[in-house]
């Protein structure tokens, strides 16, 4: 689970540090950030997102909003619009999406547009598509400042 950098160093005993680990508690369940605390937020295939949430990165709040969506063959475009919009608000409490490149591509425009440094977008590859670097909106921008700067 997430917690905030000082639960770490409490220890159960202190009446103080527990309740103040209970506001962290609520503050994370409500969906916001605690000290600086972000999640890692996933748009992904089924098996991708399957991994990701084994590993420990899923998260709901109490509004049942998730860091996660699933994009599935029957997802519609508008669905994966929305959910970009909303893990990649500026207090969304999402510090890095990752979303699948060829997810990417069918929402290349609002993934380019996105210029705020948090969250980060990372496009990662998906079981059955390859990872191209040249559809990397990253990498794009990243060539475009090597080419600036070599002139």
């Amino acid at each position: 689970g997430l917690r905030c950098t000082g639960c770490t160093s409490w220890t159960s005993t202190d009446k103080r540090s527990v309740s103040a680990r209970a506001a962290c508690t609520r503050e994370m369940a409500a969906g916001r950030r605690v000290k600086g605390q972000a999640l890692v937020g996933i748009i992904a295939d089924e098996d991708t997102v399957t991994g990701f949430l084994l590993a420990g990165a899923g998260n709901n709040d109490l509004k049942r909003n998730s860091n996660y969506f699933v994009v599935r063959s029957s997802t519609k475009k508008a669905e994966i619009e929305e959910v970009f919009t909303r893990l990649t608000a500026p207090d969304g409490g999402i510090g890095v999406l990752l979303i699948s490149q060829v997810i990417a591509d069918q929402i290349r425009y609002l993934v380019d547009s996105h210029d705020a440094l948090i969250p980060t977008i990372l496009e990662i590859p998906s079981k059955e598509h390859p990872y191209d670097k040249e559809k990397d909106s990253i990498m794009t921008k990243i060539n475009k400042m090597m080419s600036a700067d070599a002139r």
